[in-house]
């Protein structure tokens, strides 16, 4: 899982968790917040929620992860998604299954600028769960032709491909739905107030322990592949929803003097050069946010904002500017960007 905001620089498959328990004194008196952290999916997760009903749910929250992990990700090789890819006959578990349909979603809506089928053309690149770094004009040729999200569909729970070489890769999407996932059994548990975070992506509902909303950063695009430089450049303020930012600053390689992005267009077979930098999206779900940004780093600033004016999406975008950075966002964004 590649892309975002916050990209770590540790691989590793399983659950470390940590929790922590603290009081507030907000308006709901010595209500109790529960806050969790570990690592997931190569990435780091922080999750803080009122335990209403005194209730431990890390175990809870680990199995979910679990759960997502042996579904969606390319570096668990028991996975759906990796056995998928390896040419496996095999019925899919229900949660690749709803994540694979809002793929195609997202993919109809941007005219492919999202696409799970990008995975052998990345590897190429270097950026995928294959590091090939091999990407030659005649390879990129030839991967392309194995690119594209309507060569692959959902028959009676298994995966018919156009091409056995087509393989998926959920990157873009999985942790997004991972958040609504967790915030799903958070629900089913009657918490009322909580911030899920992995990797980037954002699931919020009700207020923090201060009793107000969630304020959530939007880090400066300031390339910085160590992802040590977390500088703000705009604070929100939401309280129900998911939040997914994409950008080109964490994630690149500078070869022969030229820097190559992570974010690869479908169509091309190459890395986007446009002047957008980042895409921070907020939807009702996190994994329709997490899927959009993608698409929009893809697409660039001017094709992405005519589509958010088309669909009433809530996005703000960092581009470049000559030689500075500019900020933009759409209509839709605005009410986020009033801090109590």
């Amino acid at each position: 899982m590649n892309k975002k905001n916050i990209i770590t620089c540790v691989v590793i498959s399983l659950v470390f968790l940590c929790v922590y328990f603290y009081r507030t004194n907000n308006n709901n008196k010595n209500t109790e917040y529960v806050r969790l952290e570990g690592l997931v999916f190569g990435t780091i997760y922080h999750i803080t929620y009122s335990n209403n009903n005194n209730t431990n749910l890390a175990d809870t929250i680990k199995q979910a992860l679990t759960e997502i992990d042996n579904s969606l990700s390319t570096f668990n090789e028991k996975s759906t998604i990796s056995r998928i890819n390896r040419g496996e006959d095999i019925e899919v578990d229900t949660l690749f299954e709803i994540v694979f349909n809002e793929g195609v979603k997202i993919s109809q809506l941007t005219n492919g600028a999202f696409d799970m089928t990008v995975a052998p053309i990345v590897n190429l690149w270097g950026f995928g769960f294959d590091k090939q770094k091999q990407a030659t004009p005649q390879r990129i040729a030839e991967t392309k032709n194995i690119i594209g999200y309507e060569k692959v569909t959902i028959q009676n729970h298994k995966i018919i491909k156009t091409n056995d070489s087509i393989m998926l890769d959920a990157s873009a999407i999985a942790k997004g739905f991972a958040c609504d996932y967790v915030a799903s059994k958070l629900d089913n548990n009657g918490i009322k107030n909580y911030m899920i975070e992995i990797g980037g992506e954002i699931v919020v509902k009700g207020n923090n322990p201060n009793g107000t909303k969630w304020r959530i950063g939007i880090n400066k695009a300031i390339n910085d592949t160590t992802c040590r430089n977390n500088e703000i450049e705009k604070v929100i303020s939401m309280n129900v929803g998911g939040m997914a930012t994409s950008g080109n600053y964490r994630n690149f390689y500078t070869k022969d003097g030229k820097q190559y992005s992570h974010t690869i267009n479908p169509e091309t077979g190459y890395p986007v050069t446009h002047n957008l930098l980042s895409a921070t999206v907020i939807a009702k779900t996190c994994i329709e946010a997490d899927a959009l940004a993608t698409a929009f780093m893809v697409m660039g600033l001017d094709n992405s904002i005519t589509l958010c004016e088309q669909n009433n999406i809530a996005a703000f975008f960092i581009y470049s500017n000559d030689t500075t950075h500019a900020t933009t966002y759409t209509k839709q964004f605005s009410k986020y960007l009033n801090i109590e």
